[in-house]
């Protein structure tokens, strides 16, 4: 993705990291990332109806390592703690890599993978939900993304 003029969005509108305060002592905060679409364009429609649950798991993914193609039906969004990882459309072959210190909105309802290089990944995904919905729609049901 392409980023406009003053670097802190890309093609999408996406807010790239920002970081408010100064190094002064006082607590900052810093804008990881903020979306109304995920990292290949596709944009969020609307949440699962139903009382929100939030999820927050820390995934270990060994290198060299493929996932199953998958999907999700809530809006999700992943931090890499360590390592990179590329995302794959399976639809479009289109790829994304993120890497340690970047974070990037997963799709919905659009089948995709990850996969890992010589390292392995820690990556900390938020899932933004219902107690009813599942984080994660393994495309064959007998390879589902994480145990």
């Amino acid at each position: 993705m392409s980023t406009n003029e003053d670097g802190r969005t890309d093609a999408h509108g996406n807010v790239k990291s920002s970081d408010t305060g100064a190094d002064d002592g006082k607590p900052r905060a810093e804008t990881v990332l903020q979306s109304d679409t995920a990292w290949n364009g596709t944009p969020y429609t609307t949440y699962p109806s139903g009382r929100p649950q939030l999820t927050v798991l820390r995934i270990t993914i060994p290198p060299n390592s493929t996932l199953p193609w998958h999907s999700h039906v809530v809006p999700n969004a992943a931090y890499v703690v360590k390592g990179q990882m590329t995302l794959e459309d399976k639809e479009t072959g289109r790829t994304h890599t993120i890497k340690a210190g970047e974070a990037c909105c997963e799709s919905t309802g659009v089948v995709h993978r990850g996969r890992t290089g010589e390292e392995a990944v820690e990556v900390i995904v938020t899932y933004a939900g219902t107690r009813a919905a599942p984080l994660s729609v393994p495309e064959d049901p007998d390879a589902p993304e994480f145990g």
